[in-house]
């Protein structure tokens, strides 16, 4: 049984867009919102859906993610607790961008496009925020086509590595614990390849004692800087 749904405003203190805002916002927030249990595995919507929506990760994890007409699957990124989701739609009106999956059981709360609107239009502070979090997207997707376009597969997969180790945090020792480690697949969505190319790779970087595995659920990045300098070689 998942945990039960703080349909609270002190469940939307977490999220960084709302940093700041005063309880009595925070509350009208939490009224006007659809809250919801998502088990893993599931969509929370799909490319095609018609809903406009804005989530917040309450709990659990979700990825970003869409097809090819091929049926090859490219993940864009995973997203945690305390960030929200699904904006485009609900500012151009359009359809979903890409599909949207829980990788764990999630919790989420899910705020109308016109309310949201209205919240940006009433508080400067979600628009100034909201103005950042779309410049960093395209920046993103600006450095990803960069990537795809003049890169081997073999140097995509080590920048990957070095993102996720980066974001997992570089340790006194100079080394990073990626966790969950991520599937081969999962990897291989990232980069536009295939499983059995990232499993080669892994399998050279394990062999020269850059990456290591710790149990079933923890990769361990040995030497962050190591990997920067095969990247920059």
């Amino acid at each position: 049984m998942p945990a039960p749904i703080v349909r609270s405003s002190l469940a939307l203190r977490q999220i960084s867009l709302f940093a700041g805002l005063d309880d009595d916002c925070l509350n009208r927030i939490a009224a006007a919102c659809e809250w919801r249990h998502v088990d893993a595995k599931k969509p929370v919507f799909t490319r095609s859906s018609t809903g406009s929506d804005v989530f917040f990760l309450l709990t659990g994890r979700v990825r970003i993610t869409t097809y090819s007409a091929s049926g090859r699957e490219v993940s864009f990124r995973d997203y945690q607790p305390g960030e929200h989701f699904g904006d485009l739609s609900a500012i151009d009106g359009q359809m979903r961008s890409a599909d949207v999956v829980a990788l764990e059981s999630s919790q989420l709360a899910g705020l109308g496009a016109a309310d949201f609107m209205a919240l940006m239009a009433r508080e400067p502070l979600i628009a100034r925020r909201m103005l950042q979090h779309l410049t960093g997207l395209v920046r993103q997707l600006t450095d990803r086509v960069l990537e795809l376009s003049t890169l081997s597969v073999q140097t995509r997969l080590h920048v990957e590595l070095l993102r996720l180790a980066h974001a997992a945090g570089v340790l006194a020792d100079g080394s990073a614990r990626i966790e969950p480690a991520p599937p081969h697949s999962a990897l291989a969505s990232k980069i536009s390849t295939n499983r059995e190319q990232v499993a080669r790779e892994i399998s050279a970087l394990t062999k020269s004692g850059l990456l290591r595995k710790q149990g079933q659920r923890t990769l361990c990045v040995t030497c962050v800087q190591d990997l920067q300098e095969l990247v920059l070689a």
